[in-house]
């Protein structure tokens, strides 16, 4: 029997022990896959250290030279050759560290993987010696003895000729440019996460970008404006919320601001650049209901945990987290993001009309006159409004018995009569456009308002309280739908059947893998029940939770609201007007219509007066 098993091997397929520097190769494909995870790792180092400011200069993409400089602890000479060994760490001491880490590396790879495929010298000084010390490896070859150099104090780790001894994995690399923009990123995310650095990036001579530290909220303001831009900054929100063990903070771009590509969106789990589908959810779930279709939200978030409540050490690269109470985290992110929007004001959510050189630029980028706002997409540029008769809901706009909703010197009366500092955001009626649009002013200039759109968002937000106020009413089933399911999903809805209970369903389990759904919310029964049941047991599977059923109630809600409100071409007074105006102020989410789009814009009074090149 052996000797047949022994025939059956493959020659060269004994058991051996791997020499180092393949060992070192194995592990450079893991954690180096590209210039700018290089990059990442000595960064990540440098921050480690200490260092308040770092100096990173890059030639030809990477591939050529990667130097970076910081002003940390230092490395002392008699542990500069165990720094280039493998699992060889100044972050952890005993077995308990790995599952409290409050550093961003830990693992000891970095260096000697970074060694094994480049032309690897690294200089240090630690701040009460005098000289300085150099070590230099070459493809993972012996690291020589630490010779004297000069250095001011603190380390450099420079990066010659990457890949040159692994040709292969050189040819999957891309474009010199490509790759600039991967160490750009990188160094944008540390800049990000750490604004107490004072971090440079130096690109074949030239400066790249130049981050100065930010202790001041005005300082963050502008970190924040350099790094992400000023159109986010400007249209962005900061806030900060905490509770006993979990903090977070940053800037939420506003619904308006939406973007084509998630090329705008930041997450940072204790100043850990990371990605998370928990944390996307929950975004993506905050919000929900005032984005386009299609769109997506720009953030610059920061989530701060303990550390022992956090597992860092998913992925090689750090780039992936696992929380120990996944759903605690994804509630706490989505209540939080989602009161931020909804407590978005007028004067927060404001969209600015195109100036005479943001039109020219619109222009150019073959934006046709008639969109819906700066930089909107043909989509939403196109699309059509489906408005029916207005419902009895809208007579709550109309003025008290007694006043005369007529007059139109009543409204302009009330603005000439108030003080500029009690005039309210929204401002006060002026005019109807084209039985479409209505024009008011406020302090700053002038508002057009969507009526349509506004009208719409309040009159789903009326819709979607009156429905929370009420419990949620069953309707039974003549003959109860039966599903066929897996195993897993059988247990779901055996486990979340009280769940289901509170929203209006009767779901019994039959067998292993087979369910009875006798009872449905009165609201969806006309709905496909069989997709809705299976689509919220694969939510309650994958995030321990489910909004499935209540945004199909809220499908049904906004197409209530939007057939309800008030339409277009229909002639309002002026008291009707400004009372639109009034409830914009109080409605929650009143910046986007039930389909994202904004209700209202405005344009400030210097910016109509560089229209007409006034004061030049």
């Amino acid at each position: 029997m052996q000797t047949a098993e022994s025939d059956r091997r493959p020659a060269g397929r004994a058991i051996i022990q791997l020499d180092d520097r393949l060992i070192n190769q194995i592990a450079a494909g893991e954690v180096i896959e590209r210039p700018a995870s290089l990059l990442k790792e000595v960064l990540e180092n440098s921050i480690d250290a200490g260092a308040t400011h770092i100096r990173v200069h890059t030639e030809c993409g990477g591939f050529k030279r990667i130097a970076v400089q910081d002003d940390g602890v230092g490395i002392p000479e008699t542990e500069m050759q165990l720094a280039l060994s493998r699992h060889t760490t100044s972050k952890l001491t005993r077995f308990d560290d790995l599952f409290d880490v409050g550093t961003l590396g830990f693992r000891g790879e970095a260096l000697p993987s970074i060694a094994a495929v480049s032309r690897l010298t690294v200089t240090s000084r630690v701040a009460d010696s005098a000289p300085a010390f150099r070590v230099i490896c070459h493809g993972g070859a012996a690291v020589g003895a630490p010779q004297p150099a000069a250095h001011p104090p603190g380390t450099t780790v420079e990066a010659v000729d990457l890949f040159y001894n692994t040709p292969a994995r050189r040819k999957f690399l891309r474009t010199e440019k490509t790759e600039l923009k991967h160490l750009d990123a990188v160094v944008r995310r540390i800049a990000l996460s750490h604004f107490q650095l004072d971090i440079r990036f130096i690109h074949d001579g030239k400066e790249v970008f130049h981050a100065p530290a930010a202790h001041t909220a005005d300082q963050r303001e502008q970190r924040i404006a350099g790094l992400c831009g000023e159109p986010f900054a400007k249209q962005s929100v900061y806030f900060e919320d905490q509770v006993e063990i979990m903090r977070l903070s940053g800037w939420m771009g506003l619904p308006t601001f939406s973007r084509s590509q998630r090329d705008l969106q930041y997450f940072f789990v204790n100043n850990r650049a990371v990605r998370d589908n928990l944390v996307a959810h929950a975004v993506r779930r905050a919000y929900h209901d005032v984005l386009y279709h299609g769109r997506h939200p720009a953030f610059a978030l920061f989530f701060h945990i303990r550390p022992n409540l956090v597992d860092v050490n998913v992925h090689p690269a750090k780039s992936e987290v696992r929380f120990r109470d996944s759903r605690a985290v994804h509630d706490y992110i989505y209540r939080t993001l989602h009161r931020v929007i909804a407590e978005l004001t007028p004067g927060d959510s404001e969209v600015k009309l195109p100036t005479p050189g943001a039109a020219v630029a619109l222009h150019a980028a073959g934006a046709r006159p008639g969109g819906y706002g700066p930089g909107a997409s043909a989509a939403q540029r196109n699309i059509r409004m489906k408005v029916a008769e207005q419902l009895d809901a809208y007579r709550a706009l109309h003025p008290p018995a007694g006043a005369d909703p007529g007059a139109p010197g009543a409204a302009s009366g009330d603005a000439e009569r108030a003080d500029d500092a009690e005039v309210p955001p929204m401002g006060y009626a002026l005019a109807q456009l084209k039985g479409v649009y209505i024009l008011a002013e406020n302090r700053d200039g002038l508002i057009m308002v969507d009526m349509h759109a506004a009208h719409e968002r309040i009159t789903y937000e009326t819709l979607k309280q009156q429905a929370a106020a009420k419990s949620a009413a069953s309707q039974p089933l003549l003959v109860p739908l039966g599903m066929v399911v897996s195993r897993r999903e059988a247990e779901a809805a055996e486990q979340f059947a009280g769940h289901f209970q509170a929203l209006g369903f009767d779901i019994e389990r039959l067998g292993n893998e087979q369910l009875a759904v006798r009872a449905v919310p009165e609201s969806l029964a006309k709905a496909d029940l069989e997709a809705l049941v299976r689509d919220v047991l694969s939510d309650l599977l994958e995030h321990g939770g489910s909004q499935r059923i209540t945004d199909a109630e809220h499908e049904i809600l906004s197409s209530v609201a939007c057939h309800g409100s008030v339409r277009a071409n229909r002639r309002l007074t002026h008291a009707e007007m400004n009372a639109l105006l009034r409830r914009m102020e109080q409605v929650e989410r009143s910046g986007q219509c039930n389909h994202g789009r904004p209700t209202w814009m405005s344009v400030s009074l210097p910016e109509i007066d560089k229209w007409f090149m006034r004061g030049r």
